[in-house]
């Protein structure tokens, strides 16, 4: 019988020649985002997870002094850097872990995005430096407890009172929401919804963690209760009337998760072909037997696709002509993919999958997470369906 045959083998991103689509400055980004989740995220992360607790504050200042935070932004303090770059920043992030992801999304796309787009000046001056260097944290304050979905139907007030405003109500699921030193809270007015500037030490704002979670762990989730905060009128997002505002930071947001997932994904994916490599069953690698590369196969296929529809989704974005439900296509097909390759990946490392001495599991549940927030997969589905057919179908 012939020896089988043996070759060297590629990785996922050298099978679809990555590299050859990006300019230096983007290898610049990932090689520096990835040097620092291999040295401070990886080796720490699982003990973040299993404890339920990130150095948050810490790890917003590092982030600050490698220009991440806010990086596609222009001007104050920001590092003014393509789309493209940061989509790739969010990638390697992930790689690491999907709530250290979240807390550059939502202090960047999120926060930092409102008060850049819809803000006074006096708003950009005073938080986006702060922010960008890590020195504040901020969150958003969209989601409440009844409402998701359809963030139209929020019950957060603000009402005049004199030359103020006063806020009540309730937020869910703020990420960054009890480390924030901002809060961007969107309410009710007489006018519709208004965006407001709104400083945690502000009497009657309270932040309350979230900690009964079974993802997302390696991140900050709050509660935030609004008991008649009085802000002065200087507080509203001039630039900002109606859902067009928060809709437009929720589409800043997934377009990083279009890239980021894929992280998870990648990581994943060399997780398991590194242990089928290396892992003997009936006297031979797990990797060379043909239904396990056929898994390989398949994930592999997925993860090049997801990262090629977020590579020309980026230069789409760089070029001014990336439309939200382009990006709905995205997030819903990436993040769907994402959680398939984690799961798949799980299978070939078989009991030890479930461990938190491989990262797998960590992030199949993240990813579950990941798959709802910024909009669920059923809701880009009626985005992608509407744009096919003309009619909504969201109600």
């Amino acid at each position: 019988m012939k020896p089988r045959h043996k070759t060297a083998p590629d990785s996922p991103d050298q099978l679809f020649d990555i590299d050859s689509l990006l300019n230096d400055e983007e290898k610049a980004v990932r090689s520096t985002v990835r040097q620092f989740v291999d040295e401070k995220v990886k080796p720490h992360v699982a003990d973040w997870y299993d404890t339920g607790q990130l150095p948050a504050r810490e790890l917003a200042r590092q982030f600050g002094e490698i220009g991440l935070l806010g990086m596609h932004l222009e001007g104050y303090g920001c590092a003014g850097m393509s789309a493209t770059a940061y989509g790739l920043a969010c990638l390697e992030l992930e790689a690491g872990d999907s709530g250290i992801r979240s807390l550059v999304s939502v202090q960047g796309s999120l926060a930092m995005q409102a008060i850049h787009a819809y803000g006074s000046e006096d708003q950009r001056t005073q938080w986006l430096p702060t922010m960008a260097s890590g020195e504040a944290i901020g969150c958003f304050g969209l989601t409440e407890p009844d409402h998701g979905s359809d963030p139209g139907g929020m019950r957060t007030l603000a009402k005049r009172d004199g030359e103020d405003w006063v806020l009540s109500g309730t937020k869910m699921w703020i990420t960054n929401g009890s480390v924030a030193d901002v809060a961007v809270v969107w309410a009710q007015t007489e006018d519709g919804i208004r965006g407001f500037v709104v400083p945690t030490s502000t009497t009657g704002f309270t932040a309350n963690e979230i900690t009964t979670k079974m993802s997302l762990r390696a991140s900050v989730t709050s509660e935030l209760v609004l008991d008649g905060v009085r802000l002065p009128s200087s507080a509203m997002l001039p630039g900002a009337q109606g859902l067009s505002g928060p809709l437009g930071c929720l589409s800043e947001a997934r377009f990083g998760i279009v890239f980021g997932v894929m992280g998870a994904a990648r990581d994943c994916l060399e997780t398991a072909i590194d242990y089928a490599r290396t892992r003997e069953q009936f006297g031979r690698p797990l990797g060379a037997f043909q239904l396990t590369q056929a898994k390989l196969a398949d994930m592999t296929l997925e993860y090049g696709k997801g990262v090629l529809l977020a590579l020309h989704l980026g230069r789409l974005k760089d070029a001014g002509r990336v439309a939200p439900k382009q990006v709905s296509l995205g997030k819903l097909n990436n993040a769907r993919e994402a959680i398939r390759i984690a799961r798949q990946c799980r299978t070939i490392l078989g009991a030890n999958g479930i461990t938190s001495e491989y990262p797998v599991m960590r992030h199949a549940n993240n990813l579950e997470s990941v798959l709802t927030y910024e909009g669920t997969s059923e809701m880009h589905a009626l985005v992608i369906g509407q744009a096919l057919t003309g009619h909504q179908a969201f109600r």
